[in-house]
């Protein structure tokens, strides 16, 4: 066997943060995380990306793939990527919003374009809306490395929940 390694994080609680969002705009809630006034959720501690960038309808988060991250072939797990893909098109989303509601993904499709390792450096996951519905909402976002290659775009569809 290969020797072991180990890694450990802690994280806030999500709800106590969300309460903390509690009457702001998603744009208002979604600038408090990337400033560090609201923590970054359990999520992005457990898989090590942060939010990096807010404006109304486009976030931008970052991650550097690590080994923990991969799967048994030597590459990072697909998982990381639809993470970040994820992440990015519901966080833009909720950028559009007047004061933070639920949601939830409804659909994700998410292509892979080269496999991302521990020497690929900082990722950027950038997600923008294309229709912010009140309903249902299209979001879309693209992975890529510092000097700007593609590994992974996706669209998302969005449901509103109800209050």
């Amino acid at each position: 066997m290969g020797e072991e390694r180990s890694r450990t994080y802690s994280w806030e609680d999500p709800l106590a943060a969300l309460a903390r969002a509690s009457g702001r705009s998603g744009l208002e809630a979604m600038r408090m995380v990337a400033a560090g006034e609201l923590p970054q959720p359990p999520i992005a501690t457990t898989l090590g990306f942060r939010l990096v960038e807010v404006e109304r309808g486009r976030v931008v988060f970052e991650c550097e793939p690590a080994e923990f991250h991969y799967n048994p072939i030597g590459t990072v797990h697909a998982g990381l990527a639809s993470t970040l893909l994820d992440s990015a098109m519901g966080c833009a989303f909720v950028t559009t919003l007047d004061e933070v509601v639920g949601w939830t993904t409804l659909e994700l499709k998410a292509n892979f374009t080269r496999p991302l390792t521990a020497e690929t450096g900082v990722v950027r996951c950038v997600g923008s809306v294309v229709h912010p519905g009140r309903t249902v909402a299209t979001t879309e976002a693209r992975l890529e490395d510092a000097e700007g290659r593609l590994y992974a775009h996706g669209t998302s569809t969005i449901l509103v929940l109800p209050a």
